[in-house]
């Protein structure tokens, strides 16, 4: 394990998201093509949780969010961020919230 420092943890910017559209990539098992919703910003994630997850069944989730990475191009597309998630041996849960939180939200 890596340590980084505080100076640069602080730097990430963690959101609240909500997927507002999911498809699948063409050639691809695991990749999804994601709209999230960030309140006053919509960014296009790409994730590979294709495995897990049918494009249906991610619509209208709330999950956490990385925006502020640099975009990152994945089988031809600008992936904007990432969707945060654990993986449990054969299982991945998205991490989201326990309560109702306004989309946007900062997570700190």
């Amino acid at each position: 394990m890596e340590i980084i420092n505080f100076e640069d943890f602080i730097k990430i910017d963690l959101r609240i998201g909500k997927i507002i559209e999911a498809e699948k990539v063409e050639g691809s098992t695991k990749i999804i093509k994601t709209i999230v919703d960030l309140g006053e910003d919509k960014k296009q994630v790409l994730a590979g949780i294709g495995e897990f997850y049918t494009p249906e069944e991610l619509i209208d989730k709330v999950v956490a969010v990385v925006v502020n990475l640099s975009p990152k191009k994945i089988m031809g597309f600008d992936s904007e961020g990432m969707i945060l998630a654990v993986k449990d041996g054969e299982s991945l849960s998205l991490l989201g919230t326990d309560k109702e939180i306004k989309i946007g939200s900062k997570i700190s």
